[in-house]
């Protein structure tokens, strides 16, 4: 194990001199920093920026987050993907307005039961918000550490994560944020996955897997099961006006969030989804569009189609009609914003 005495101060040295700038470090606000927090998990910090300064002029305080609508929540979300993240965290401002009198429970185990939060969170937000004791450990930190001590445990076991924690609870008990985040950040400027740039690094010479040649076999890490791939119709169809027909999703991937109409290619069609087929006047396929999630892949064949005015109303049964100008105000996920602009192209 490390000696903390000589690693420690070589690595919060660093930090100090080198760390990146980003607004959420310049502020010990716990809401601001869970909101950057809830962000960041699988999405690049460049990417967040924009998103981050937009949503807390939006909702500035958590009791404005709390009373918001949730597709506005959603809105803002646009583009950002993982949307369950969005949600929970909503239902979490919800939580605190109405059970801790909209203040950011400063009690980690309080702070675990609300929606959403995890161990990363909650050691997250409670160690820069209130430089609580608690070791963070996402993929950056499996990676450093596990170079460190030249580790060759499986960084994909809940047991690993759990010695972890456990370990690096001795480099935490005092100024916790700063550690948590120096140890991120090595992870994301130095220690990197493929080309780490040892020579750099502030802590090489605590680094046993540097000394013995093993940096690019850590971490150990079991693989992931292949994504799974659906394919799917989607149909893009327009009253003789022009406007959309759009229908809000249920599912839970994406759910609360608007698209148009779409069924699993070769699942029964059901007289709801598509007497459209039988109304069309006008048809033809515009474009194939491939979206990958984490776990998941959806192959979109994309047909588009104009109906009569006099069918309108039948076919938008538990659906609804929105002109182009209106897009902006629907919370559309980013395969179906591909799509809208993909026809507006061919048009």
């Amino acid at each position: 194990m490390l000696d903390q005495l000589a690693f420690k101060p070589h690595l919060l040295d660093w930090f100090e001199k080198e760390q990146r700038q980003m607004p959420w470090r310049e502020t010990k606000n716990p809401y601001y920093i869970w909101i950057s927090e809830v962000m960041l998990q699988q999405t690049q910090v460049d990417t967040v920026r924009d998103y981050y300064h937009r949503f807390v002029e939006a909702f500035p305080t958590i009791e404005d987050l709390a009373n918001a609508h949730e597709d506005d929540v959603l809105k803002l979300w646009e583009g950002l993907g993982y949307y369950s993240r969005a949600r929970n965290f909503h239902t979490a401002a919800k939580e605190v307005v109405a059970l801790h009198d909209g203040i950011v429970p400063q009690q980690p185990d309080t702070f675990l039961k609300l929606k959403g939060v995890g161990p990363y969170t909650q050691a997250a937000v409670m160690s820069i918000a209130f430089d609580l004791p608690l070791a963070t450990v996402d993929g950056n930190v499996f990676r450093v550490w596990s170079r460190l001590n030249d580790d060759d445990r499986d960084t994909a076991l809940q047991s690993t994560r759990k010695a972890y924690e456990s370990e690096l609870a001795p480099y935490v008990a005092h100024q916790s944020g700063d550690f948590n985040q120096a140890m991120m950040e090595l992870g994301a400027l130095v220690c990197t996955p493929k080309a780490p740039l040892c020579l750099f690094c502030p802590v090489q010479t605590h680094c046993e897997a540097y000394g013995r040649g093993t940096v690019l076999e850590r971490p150990v890490k079991t693989k992931k099961l292949k994504k799974k791939t659906l394919n799917f119709d989607v149909y893009v169809v327009q009253n003789q006006s022009g406007d959309y027909l759009i229908e809000q999703r249920t599912a839970s991937l994406l759910k609360g969030m608007w698209q148009f109409p779409m069924v699993e290619h070769g699942a029964n069609q059901n007289e709801d989804v598509f007497d459209i087929e039988q109304l069309m006047i006008q048809r033809k396929n515009v474009v194939k569009v491939k979206h990958q999630f984490t776990h998941l892949t959806w192959h979109l064949n994309v047909h588009t189609a104009t109906v009569d005015e006099a069918a309108a109303p039948i076919i938008a049964k538990g659906r609804q009609w929105m002109a182009p100008s209106e897009k902006d105000d629907y919370s559309f996920p980013v395969p179906m914003t591909k799509i809208f602009n993909a026809v507006h192209e061919a048009e």
